[in-house]
């Protein structure tokens, strides 16, 4: 298979007009309040999923114009292998989230803990399920020191 064409299923609006307004990832800034609109035809898709605490929504990083295999992530100047990183310039420019989901009103999904730049055309959503999305023993590599005291880190370094 040489080719596969994916559609919008709808769109996602956040508090971020620019990229350099985003959390390294959306548990940073929990408060943070955004909402996806689904296409009218997708809408009977949210059925059962306010049941659910967290959502996995599935992206595509429009404003990303470059591909890079590797690349420097925000935690410090070392370069890593694109899929060691979440950096949206990669094949194919797909992102994910885990989104704490807050309401659902007809096409709308109301969430918190975003990280997505607003006007972001979504792809998919997926239920996140703690039996099957929660590992024990996890490593995760070159981000463990970052972590390594139990703290995290500043933000502001961050960037």
């Amino acid at each position: 298979m040489d080719q596969i064409i994916m559609h919008p299923i709808g769109v996602i609006h956040s508090p971020y007009k620019k990229s350099k307004d985003i959390p390294i990832q959306g548990i940073f800034r929990r408060e943070a309040q955004a909402w996806i609109e689904l296409r009218d035809e997708y809408a009977g898709g949210l059925k059962d999923l306010n049941e659910f605490s967290h959502a996995i929504i599935i992206y595509y990083f429009h404003k990303s114009t470059e591909e890079k295999i590797q690349g420097r992530p925000f935690l410090e100047q070392n370069i890593h292998g694109i899929f060691a990183i979440r950096s949206p310039n990669r094949p194919n420019h797909i992102g994910f989230s885990v989104v704490k989901i807050k309401d659902i009103k007809k096409n709308k999904l109301f969430f918190t803990e975003v990280d997505i730049l607003d006007g972001t055309p979504l792809l998919d959503i997926k239920p996140y399920v703690k039996y099957f999305d929660c590992r024990d023993d996890v490593i995760s590599g070159w981000l463990d020191k970052h972590f390594k005291s139990g703290n995290v880190p500043d933000e502001t370094i961050i960037k």
